[in-house]
């Protein structure tokens, strides 16, 4: 009896846990119908490489579909959710330390973020979060709500943008992505809103925002770390085969009979099904996967030309637009030892100030402009996206600069 009783205890909770993510399903759908979408499959681009230990930033757009008030969720929250995720593709989540000793050198910091986007498409300041209301009571994971004229909302360009939907997803699916090349209109991430965002120590075991770090994995090209097969292959060498998803907090360490040994399975790996406080890793060998969609002949290429999230942190405002005609030049662009800051005469540029700041939003470098040609080192800090702002009599001109080693 006691063991009828265990293995129905065990089906009922694989069928709790069998949706948590929707998109193998998804895009197997997706894909059997690609040919009543009037939308080629995405395109590849040429413009630029990515550079060496660049931090790709990736600009992100909230469609927040409500219902009801509770539904309508908070701006910290979206906060919350983007510092959770940004967390996590920089391997600063403060659950490192729960890796397991042997998968500690594989754990990968992405070098990838997210930031609210400040520029909509029609070039205006936006906050990067729109909020609509529908009639809707829930969505099906079939893109309804990708589409004003369905009770949704239309997506931003996804050449330029990460499109995320925000809605009451029906049932058990906590949210689904579309894999890279797949139609642009509905191209993006679709995330259930009692699971988007990061809510410490309640609502558990979904509260840690990791849903959306899974979902953003498959929006990047990887796929389920078992391989959506009984011991099946992720295409990644250094995420071991498992036999199939795990569900929970496992035990380090989780053998079965597909362990090609004594470590067992990667349970922790964002790309598994454990609950959100058991999750805490990429592998490089994932890493490198998602950072190859940005590089010249990636799907994602388009990203790395993208200036309408220009490298403030996530939670500073609108960049605001220039007020007056360019005064001064900047080059080279890329950089690697300096930047030189020219303007046509003396008189342009005397006495006004240029300040250079992170991806983050720190103040790194100012300097008050008293030449014609100004040189400014850039030497110990590290490759990746910067933002020049030039104050000209109350006015502010913003620039970004890409620095590579």
């Amino acid at each position: 009896m006691k063991s009828i009783f265990t293995a129905i205890l065990l089906f009922a909770l694989s069928a709790v846990y069998a949706q948590r993510c929707a998109t193998v399903s998804y895009n197997e759908t997706l894909n059997s119908n690609l040919a009543a979408y009037p939308f080629s499959k995405g395109t590849i681009t040429h413009a630029r490489d990515t550079l060496p230990n660049e931090v790709i930033v990736v600009p992100v757009v909230i469609h927040v579909l409500y219902n009801n008030a509770s539904e309508n969720i908070s701006d910290q929250r979206i906060m919350d959710q983007l510092n959770a995720l940004n967390n996590d593709y920089r391997r600063r989540n403060a659950d490192t330390m729960q890796t397991p000793e042997v998968f500690k050198h594989l754990a990968a910091d992405t070098r990838i973020v997210f930031c609210l986007a400040k520029t909509d498409p029609n070039g205006e300041p936006t906050t990067g979060i729109i909020r609509k209301y529908t009639t809707a009571d829930y969505f099906l994971a079939d893109d309804q709500m990708k589409y004003s004229s369905r009770g949704g909302d239309d997506g931003w360009d996804p050449s330029k943008y990460l499109n995320i939907w925000v809605c009451s997803l029906f049932g058990r699916t906590l949210g689904y992505a579309t894999m890279p090349g797949g139609p642009a209109a509905i191209d993006g991430i679709v995330i259930k809103n009692s699971v988007f965002g990061y809510v410490n120590g309640i609502g558990g075991p979904f509260n840690k925002g990791r849903t959306l770090t899974h979902e953003s994995g498959h929006w990047l090209g990887l796929h389920h770390i078992w391989g959506d097969a009984v011991c099946g292959d992720d295409g990644i060498d250094d995420t071991p085969p498992q036999k199939a998803a795990n569900h929970g907090c496992s035990q380090f360490p989780k053998l079965s009979d597909c362990s090609v040994d004594s470590n067992g399975d990667m349970f922790m790996n964002y790309m598994d099904f454990s609950d959100d406080g058991c999750m805490n890793m990429f592998t490089t060998g994932q890493k490198n996967r998602m950072r190859a969609q940005f590089a010249k002949g990636g799907l994602r290429n388009s990203i790395l030309n993208s200036n309408v999230c220009e490298g403030g942190d996530v939670q500073a405002g609108p960049i605001p637009k220039p007020e007056s005609p360019s005064k001064i030049q900047l080059y080279p662009n890329p950089a690697i030892h300096t930047i030189t800051i020219a303007a046509s005469s003396l008189n342009e540029v005397n006495g006004k100030t240029v300040r250079i700041y992170n991806i983050q939003g720190k103040l790194l470098i100012k300097k008050n402009l008293q030449a014609q040609k100004t040189t400014i080192s850039l030497e110990g800090y590290a490759a990746g996206i910067y933002l020049v702002v030039y104050e000209n009599m109350g006015q502010r001109e913003i620039y970004k600069i890409v620095k590579s080693n």
